[in-house]
């Protein structure tokens, strides 16, 4: 094998020579034209070659040529200098005034190929010339119920930009937040005393979603009949209708508790009913805890650590791990968060609103002209930000502020994965940034949003227990890749068979929150989600274990084979997917584009599997031949390896 002759990046490699025959062609046609910026684009249709310009159309104007005929000049000059640039097979003339470029592929694919595999693992993966400290902070569930199959996408994206990232260079640091401090964590703690401090029965997470769902739905129903009782004659009719709805649809969902969470709910009840203000006792918990108050500390922090064991063996499951698990309390007892509170009470921004303060957004993006560096339009105006409760408790976005400047004391880049509707909280978060003189890292703080995941015949909501969890979603996945791979690989042991379901089925589950658009919902469908013939997880696992059962039966280890006889155009159209993989790594990392990264290993399954339907590989018409498409199928194995564990999805080589 020629070791020596390999790229980081073939398909950059081929363009690069492709722009260099395109300067010099340039140059000698008219000093004018050598100083204009080119750009080289994939063509639609693969008869216009790899590469294409429409640069004639504008450069033909400084030196009163038609388009055409400057295409034809450049043509003609190219290729009296073709024979220094050994990807490039030839150059045409082409349309109105294109000029397009077509790959040597004896040269291409053996770059390509060897490429692939003398990189192997790190084939791909290109890195920056410029490596930050990035922090990427995701899941982030609040300690109150199990993680559920909205919340995995959060899981799911922030893990594969973490990977992305790391693979790119960047010292990368994955952190979870937890958040531990208002009436959630109050409403669970409070439960969790009221019924003695119980063990978990089951798995923590799910049994402290037990409780706060039970615990909230009391508090709702007393909150409702009180209201009714107490101001009826105060309120309207139409009013009236609609807390006496809102108290059916709370009863409908005492039912469902009581029905899935008896022991539980019946000790809560009774318990509730020896209580005259339960209300005013979770806010007394929530702002003893904020002030630091040891029973407070203590209680809330070991309901919230029993939840976070139920989240760690979920995640762990997942193969998802964090580095930091930064509790939000922490900037509280700290100090951090009055320090910087009281800093932006000195700015000119903050003001009383009744007995709330309030920060004014909309005149630091005024003053300090920050509408067009984050995004807005001139004419939209900023909602101001509410920083603190009456009672002199703090709010989320409050105390983000300071979570955000101590992130930015270990990072040069902060990464936040929240769902889009937090868009305006962290738009106002960066704003608050500005004004205490953090603009340069407000402007290095990225939101990266996503949208959400409908569970055909599910309504998600945690305060009302109601909830897909993932850990249900990943032992449904795991169940019925079960079944697919009986039905492929009946003759494996049944330890081979369980450890090939657990990779498919957890696979499948992230392959279908990653792959669509961020900020496009998700529909979470069964028959798409686990299917062996499409656009999904295992079906690009199965595609990585069929190439793995081609090597295995060749039975024989190949260096290097004559790359010439790879001439069929799916042959060709693979070799050119496998040396632009690079590229598209560097697209998804540098723009944080996940699903590009799963989009791509989807496409080059196709392409992969339509070469194996149409072309043999040991039993091809020449051993030569049978050689070079061994290689190919390495080179391709490897691509579709790697770029799956980009997206946290592990390559079975047998399924």
């Amino acid at each position: 094998m020629k070791e020596d002759i390999i790229s980081v990046s073939p398909f950059t490699e081929f363009r690069k020579q492709c722009r260099d025959l395109l300067v010099k062609a340039l140059e000698k046609i008219s000093p004018d034209l050598a100083v204009r910026k080119v750009t080289l684009d994939i063509p639609p249709n693969p008869q216009f070659g790899e590469l294409s310009t429409s640069l004639c159309f504008e450069a033909a104007k400084t030196i009163s040529k038609k388009p055409l005929e400057l295409a034809k000049q450049i043509e003609a000059e190219a290729e009296s200098e073709k024979e220094y640039f050994k990807l490039i097979d030839s150059i045409k003339a082409a349309g109105q005034g294109y000029v397009n470029f077509y790959a040597n592929f004896t040269e291409f694919s053996a770059l390509t190929i060897r490429s692939a595999r003398k990189l192997d693992v790190e084939y791909g993966y290109v890195k920056t010339d410029k490596p930050e400290r990035i922090i990427v902070e995701h899941t982030s569930v609040n300690p109150v119920h199990p993680i559920h199959v909205g919340s995995a996408r959060n899981s799911f994206l922030g893990d594969s930009l973490a990977r992305i990232l790391k693979a790119r260079g960047h010292v990368v640091s994955r952190h979870y937040y937890i958040d531990d401090v208002g009436r959630q964590s109050a409403i669970v703690a409070y439960g969790y005393k009221l019924l003695g401090k119980p063990k978990p029965a089951g798995k923590p997470d799910h049994f402290v979603g037990a409780i706060y769902a039970v615990t909230n739905c009391l508090l709702e129903i007393r909150r409702l009949k009180t209201l009714l009782n107490s101001q009826k004659d105060e309120l309207t009719h139409d009013r009236v209708q609609r807390i006496k709805m809102e108290l059916d649809d709370w009863v409908a969902v005492a039912v469902e508790l009581q029905s899935k969470f008896p022991e539980i709910f019946n000790n809560l009840l009774e318990k509730f009913e020896k209580i005259e203000n339960p209300e005013d006792e979770i806010n007394a918990l929530m702002r003893n805890y904020e002030m630091g108050d040891e029973e407070a500390r203590k209680l809330i922090r070991e309901i919230s650590s029993i939840c976070l064991e139920g989240f760690k063996q979920t995640l762990s499951r997942a193969n998802i791990t964090f580095d930091s698990w930064d509790w939000e309390s922490d900037l509280i007892w700290d100090g951090d968060v009055a320090k910087h509170l009281d800093a932006l009470k000195r700015t000119p921004y903050v003001f009383h609103k009744g007995e709330v303060l309030e920060f004014d957004a909309e005149g630091v993006a005024n003053d300090l002209k920050l509408k067009k560096i984050f995004g807005l339009r001139e004419n939209y105006e900023i909602p101001s930000l509410t920083l603190g409760r009456s009672d002199g408790t703090t709010l989320y976005t409050t105390r983000d502020i300071a979570y955000s400047i101590r992130k930015f004391k270990r990072a040069d880049k902060v990464i936040n994965v929240i769902g889009m509707e937090q868009r305006l909280a962290q738009l106002q978060l960066k704003l608050a940034l500005c004004a205490l003189g953090y603009v340069e890292e407000a402007k290095r703080l990225i939101h990266f949003a996503y949208n959400l995941v409908n569970f055909p015949g599910q309504r998600i909501s945690g305060r009302r227990g109601r909830y897909v969890t993932l850990d249900e979603v990943m032992d449904e996945a795991v169940s019925r890749a079960y079944e697919e791979v009986i039905k492929r690989s009946a003759n494996l042991a049944e330890e081979d068979k369980r450890k090939i379901s657990e990779l498919v089925g957890i696979g499948a589950v992230k392959y279908a929150l990653i792959e669509t658009d961020p900020l496009k919902p998700v529909m979470f469908t069964w028959d798409r989600v686990i299917n062996f013939e499409r656009n999904s997880g295992p079906y690009i696992q199965y595609s990585h274990a069929r190439a793995c059962s081609i090597l295995r039966k060749a039975s024989k280890r190949i260096e290097d084979a004559d790359f010439s006889l790879l001439k069929e155009p799916i042959e060709r159209e693979l070799i050119l997917m496998v040396s632009r993989f690079p590229e598209i790594f560097i697209d998804a990392a540098d723009n944080l584009k996940p699903n590009i990264i799963a989009d791509f290993a989807n496409s080059l399954a196709d392409k992969f599997n339509t070469f194996y339907a149409a072309l043999p590989v040991i039993k091809a018409e020449t051993q030569e031949l049978s050689d070079a498409r061994l290689l190919l199928v390495d080179s391709v194995r490897i691509t579709l390896r790697n770029a799956l564990n980009l997206i946290g999805i592990e390559a079975p080589q047998r399924m």
